[in-house]
């Protein structure tokens, strides 16, 4: 019996022949990976761009009917971006699932690798390895004060113990919403925009998810701080996307 990530037990037998992915950046890693196993994804799934499997609604209302019909061996998941009614809903009814817990980079390698190895039952993906390499270096020379928008009216940014945060610290960006003052427990805090737009940052952050920042809208609301528009992908989704978050975002 193995146990996932938040130590509940996963009763699989055999290797996963079909997979149910509701987590993102998991089907994109799981696709790259084994995509031959991977019969179900949510609508948010969107890489690769090709996918070809069933769809099961989104990450927090999954329509567990459409997933049982799929028969799979385990469905993926994640503490943070999955309800844990619907995981417990699942477990009940006889599915096998597999929960990851990810606040940082290190967290991310260690539950993927256990994600492909432990429970797929796959040798260690090429990307992995790489991402395992270019994360483990030491973090980059201090390079400025960032802010991170998800989302506006109202408006929220991230903040301590996430991934996004830490990644840029790795990075040599320092989040100024993830301070020694900000609330630990309060990880994507309402804010004012006065607290985004001012003369002690050196850039505003503006991703494209969770909500989609454009050239029209977003920049033009700060007065005091550069803005840049920047992939949500890179900042928030662990798998093949941390390669390619290192490669750009360090440039």
């Amino acid at each position: 019996m193995l146990l996932d990530d938040l130590g509940a037990p996963v009763d699989l037998p055999f290797a996963p022949q079909r997979v149910v992915s509701l987590v993102p950046s998991l089907t994109e890693a799981i696709a790259a990976s084994c995509p031959d196993v991977l019969v179900g994804a949510t609508d948010w799934c969107t890489h690769p761009a090709d996918l070809d499997v069933a769809r099961v609604r989104g990450t927090k209302n999954p329509n567990l009917a459409a997933i049982r019909s799929l028969s799979p061996d385990l469905v993926v998941a994640n503490k943070e971006e999955n309800r844990e009614l619907d995981v417990r809903r699942l477990r009940e009814q006889g599915v096998a699932v597999w929960v990851t817990g990810i606040e940082d980079v290190p967290t991310s390698l260690v539950a993927m690798r256990r994600l492909f190895v432990e429970a797929l039952g796959v040798t260690t993906p090429d990307w992995l390895e790489r991402a395992d390499e270019l994360w483990s270096a030491p973090p980059a020379a201090p390079r400025g004060r960032v802010a991170v928008p998800i989302w506006r009216d109202p408006w929220m940014a991230v903040g301590p113990r996430t991934y996004t945060t830490d990644l840029l610290a790795r990075l040599g960006w320092s989040n100024v919403l993830a301070g020694p003052d900000a609330d630990p427990s309060d990880r994507y805090p309402h804010v004012d925009l006065a607290d985004l737009d001012r003369p002690d940052l050196d850039l505003v952050l503006l991703p494209d998810e969770p909500y989609e920042f454009t050239a029209d809208d977003g920049p033009e609301a700060f007065d005091r701080v550069p803005t840049r528009l920047i992939s949500g992908r890179l900042l928030t989704w662990y798998g093949p996307a941390m390669v390619e978050a290192h490669e750009t975002l360090s440039a």
